[in-house]
């Protein structure tokens, strides 16, 4: 059996994560006069807000690895694509932010295809994370607490749901004038709420997330 280098893969995730930062940043604070700077200002507020989005699926995915170091070529598949869809989330995201902040005159079907661009991205991103935990589950036989990789898979399922719903929402325009693709994204946490207690009543061992 090939033993697959895990160190070297967290090492090229984190360069492509840098890299999807430094494609964010780029044009942005170009001009260094006062003026421009001010005019500015909402760039740079979508950049922090798609940033630190940015930072928090770098935290998933590192805490994937802390959990198992478990890797063969479908985790490198899977993690591979992960990354693909981090650099093409970027634009999406960011252009979501823009438009927000500078309250952007768009057509209903401009900002349907903006939402579903973004809850597509959404929901692959998170598809990836399932698929890389339920690998993982299925064959880390060494894993002192198998339990967590369950769950995190199931758990990362309920945003690969939501995304999916979004993504509907925007197709059919249901609610678009009113941001309802993004509002249901509000649903997760009590979602994921209902998922956790009912994992911990099926699973109640008091290690399991030890």
């Amino acid at each position: 059996m090939i033993k697959h280098s895990k160190n070297r893969l967290e090492s090229l995730s984190d360069a492509v994560f840098a890299f999807a930062a430094t494609l964010m940043v780029v044009n942005l604070g170009a001009n260094a006069d006062f003026s421009s700077l001010k005019e500015e200002l909402p760039m740079f507020i979508s950049f922090g807000i798609s940033f630190f989005v940015m930072i928090a699926l770098w935290k998933l995915h590192y805490n994937f690895f802390r959990r198992t170091k478990y890797v063969d070529n479908w985790i490198i598949a899977y993690n591979t694509f992960f990354l693909f869809m981090i650099l093409f989330y970027v634009f999406p995201l960011k252009s979501l932010a823009t438009a927000v902040i500078l309250k952007t005159r768009m057509s209903i079907t401009e900002l349907s295809e903006l939402f579903q661009l973004y809850s597509v991205g959404f929901s692959l991103i998170f598809l990836c994370l399932v698929l890389m935990y339920k690998r993982a589950y299925k064959k880390d036989t060494k894993n002192e607490n198998p339990l967590i990789l369950q769950f995190y898979k199931r758990h990362f399922f309920i945003f690969v749901l939501v995304g999916l719903i979004s993504s509907v929402l925007a197709y059919f325009q249901l609610g678009i004038k009113f941001g309802l693709p993004g509002i249901i994204y509000s649903i997760l946490g009590l979602l994921c709420y209902i998922h956790s207690k009912t994992f911990h009543k099926k699973y109640p061992q008091n290690n399991l997330f030890s």
